[in-house]
């Protein structure tokens, strides 16, 4: 008699090929800490950005501020060296002035009979003395100078008579009174300046 076997299980079959083993690798990064290191360069370089424009906006209203047509006080301070008192325009010695030359034409004259004596029909016997005028301005003659008027005067019988008068200072005139006799007591007196000569004191 022949026992029998009982049935062997059905084995599976073998894998033609072996399964991979996972390869070791670095631990992974949660992903929380990896959100954390992004927000803390970004969140880094946005406060360096912010500084950069912060420092920016400080320098133009800094600038600015100087906009309103005031000058700053940087600006009011010059470099050039402070004016030495002793050398200022009003310590330089003033130009010589300028005086003008007289000519016979710049002045007038006149007679002014201070004394008078007549004999009917025989004429009289007359002192005058000159009054002049300068017809510019008594400025405009040197103070320092002396001027020589030589005049004419007509009507003596005996013929034309020249005197001179002496003008300084400007004003002050000296003369000398003249006397003259004329043909009758209806002769007609005239005076006429000739000449100016210029002369120091």
């Amino acid at each position: 008699m022949t026992d029998s076997l009982p049935p062997m299980p059905d084995t599976p079959p073998r894998p033609e090929t072996q399964p991979q083993q996972p390869s070791v690798a670095a631990p992974a990064v949660p992903a929380e800490r990896k959100r954390l290191s992004n927000r803390v360069v970004i969140g880094a370089a946005a406060a360096i950005i912010a500084a950069i424009v912060g420092t920016g906006i400080v320098v133009v209203q800094a600038v600015n501020s100087n906009d309103d047509g005031k000058p700053s006080a940087a600006a009011t301070q010059s470099s050039a060296p402070a004016e030495d008192p002793a050398t200022t325009v009003a310590d330089e010695p003033d130009p010589e002035p300028e005086f003008t030359t007289p000519t016979a034409a710049d002045f007038t004259i006149e007679l002014r009979t201070t004394s008078r004596q007549c004999f009917g029909t025989a004429g009289c016997n007359l002192t005058v003395e000159p009054t002049l005028a300068y017809t510019g301005l008594s400025d405009d003659l040197d103070p320092d100078a002396v001027y020589q008027i030589t005049y004419e005067i007509k009507g003596d019988e005996s013929g034309p008579i020249l005197e001179t008068a002496e003008l300084s200072d400007q004003t002050t005139l000296n003369y000398t009174p003249t006397s003259l006799s004329t043909k009758s007591s209806g002769t007609k007196l005239s005076v006429e300046i000739t000449d100016v000569v210029e002369t120091g004191i």
